[in-house]
């Protein structure tokens, strides 16, 4: 990386230079556009901007949608160093909390202070989930891979033997963020389950 007389913004280019890393960190949901290939987790933050942006009305209270956006494009930024971990592995999820939190540590501490520590304040919402913003934000981090499974005749869930109660728990909280979009995914489970691409 070349040396600018900015230090700010040096820092805020090592920081979006180190962010590309994000389009190497592979998830378990296939694509809906090309179910041949696993979406990365890049893409998977892109779509959910979207999803907040769409399908906003349906939240259970009004909120900062940027905010609410902000949160979904950071929030798996970890990943670049603590990996994609499957939401249905037990296993994978011991240390997850560490290393996410020092990965967190490193990724914002790259950028300038004040930058740094909004972003890390967003991402600690995000995680704890208390917000309306984040309410929503986690609700349709939920719904987005379960809408590719189902689109794609079972995706993961076929893969991995998942049940619906499984699926189910891992939803709940969608209904935080709104009844609505939490009805849709009633629905949808159980089509799933009727056209045998999800285990009762």
């Amino acid at each position: 990386m070349f040396v600018l007389q900015n230090q700010r913004l040096e820092q805020q280019l090592k920081f979006l230079y180190e962010i590309d890393k994000l389009k190497t960190i592979f998830r378990r949901t296939n694509l809906i556009a090309d179910p041949e290939r696993f979406e990365n987790s890049a893409e998977h933050s892109w779509h959910l901007a979207f999803y907040v942006l769409i399908l906003a009305e349906h939240t259970n209270k009004s909120f900062d949608l940027l905010r609410a956006m902000k949160m979904v494009l950071l929030h798996d930024l970890v990943e670049i160093d603590a990996g994609d971990t499957f939401c249905y592995d037990e296993k994978a999820h011991e240390g997850k909390e560490e290393r996410e939190k020092n990965a967190a540590d490193r990724l914002f501490g790259l950028l300038p202070q004040d930058q740094g520590d909004e972003l890390m304040q967003l991402w600690q919402e995000f995680e704890a989930g208390e917000t309306t913003e984040a309410k929503f934000a986690v609700a349709v981090d939920r719904l987005q891979p379960l809408l590719h499974n189902y689109v794609n005749g079972g995706g993961s869930w076929a893969r991995h033997s998942i049940k619906r109660s499984q699926v189910e728990s891992r939803m709940s909280p969608i209904q935080d963020g709104s009844m609505q979009l939490a009805e849709m995914m009633n629905a949808i489970l159980d089509e799933a389950v009727k056209k045998n691409i999800l285990s009762a």
